[in-house]
């Protein structure tokens, strides 16, 4: 039996970290529908059915190009969603040390101490200057 799903799997996309975020969540969307009832429900259900079959399609689906694509995409944009999370953390914690600013022309956050009064503060980026009060 073993083999004849590893004869079956061969050359298959099988799971990946994609498909194990559209599995977690079909199991939040599949709790979520739980709790409707009447037609409702019914509807409730569909996105849930839909998700499943979407990862399935994406689990036994032999386009192993289109899907390591899929893959690459989900997995720089939770890359970002977390280096954003991890850098919004480090300046909650630094916030009664430093001071954050944003450079008006190329959007760079820059950090000084606090305490300094009014300073001419110098993007380290793109070289432009400007005053803020910390």
């Amino acid at each position: 039996m073993k083999e004849k799903l590893a004869r079956f799997m061969a050359g298959r996309n099988g799971i990946d970290q994609l498909n194990l975020f559209l599995l977690g969540l079909d199991l939040v969307l599949l709790l979520f529908a739980s709790f409707f009832r009447g037609s409702a429900g019914w509807l409730a259900y569909l996105p849930v059915f839909a998700l499943l079959g979407y990862s399935y399609f994406r689990m036994f689906s032999k386009n192993l190009v289109r899907r390591r694509e899929e893959n690459g995409k989900y997995l720089r944009a939770r890359f970002k969603f977390l280096a954003d999370l991890k850098f919004r953390r480090e300046k909650w914690v630094q916030r009664k040390d430093y001071k954050f600013f944003t450079c008006p022309s190329c959007k760079t956050t820059l950090r000084v101490p606090r305490g300094h009064g009014k300073l001419k503060i110098v993007c380290r980026k793109c070289g432009n200057s400007f005053e803020g009060k910390s």
